[in-house]
C-alpha cells in the first residue's frame, strides 16, 4: 500500500542536513513529496531571498535519490493549504522548523486531514545548519 510522505523546507544551498533529513523522511512511507518554499515566502520568513531561485532549488531536490516528487509551494505563506491538495499520510519536520506539531495537527483537524506528524533529529546540527554554512563559505571567501 501507498503512503504518502510530505517534507519541507526551503533548501537554499543543499548540504548534507538535508538530504539526511529527506532519507530520514522516505524512511515512513513509500512516495516522498517535498515542498519548497517560493522565494517570496523565505523573504518574508528569513527576511531575505535565497540565493538560489525557487525552481533551482526545487531541480536541485528533484534530483534527489528520496525524493519523488518537489513540487513549490503556494503563494501564501502556509503550508496548510498543500496538505489539503497533497493528502499526505504523514508530515515530516526537520529538527529546527517552526511549526508545532500542535498548531499542524490543530489546522490538519480544521481540513478534515489525518496525517501523522513527525519530527527528525538533525544530521550534526551544528555543523550542517545553512545559515552556519552560509556563513562560514563567506568567512573563508572574503
Amino acid at each position: 500500500m501507498k503512503k504518502r510522505i510530505l517534507a519541507f523546507g526551503t533548501f537554499d544551498g543543499i548540504h548534507p542536513g538535508h538530504l539526511f533529513y529527506l532519507e530520514k523522511a522516505k524512511k515512513f512511507g513509500t512516495e516522498l513529496i517535498v515542498v519548497i518554499a517560493r522565494d517570496e515566502t523565505v523573504k518574508k520568513i528569513k527576511g531575505k531571498k535565497p540565493i538560489l531561485k525557487e525552481k533551482e532549488r526545487k531541480k536541485l531536490i528533484e534530483g534527489l535519490k528520496p525524493v519523488d516528487k518537489a513540487v513549490l509551494g503556494l503563494k501564501s505563506r502556509t503550508i496548510f493549504k498543500r496538505l489539503k491538495t497533497l493528502k499526505p499520510d504523514v508530515i515530516v519536520l526537520g529538527y529546527d522548523q517552526k511549526p508545532s506539531k500542535e498548531k499542524i495537527k490543530e489546522e490538519m483537524k480544521k481540513l478534515g486531514i489525518k496525517a501523522k506528524i513527525k519530527r527528525v533529529k538533525g544530521l550534526n546540527s551544528k555543523r550542517f545548519k545553512s545559515s552556519k554554512i552560509k556563513k562560514e563559505i563567506i568567512k573563508k571567501y572574503s
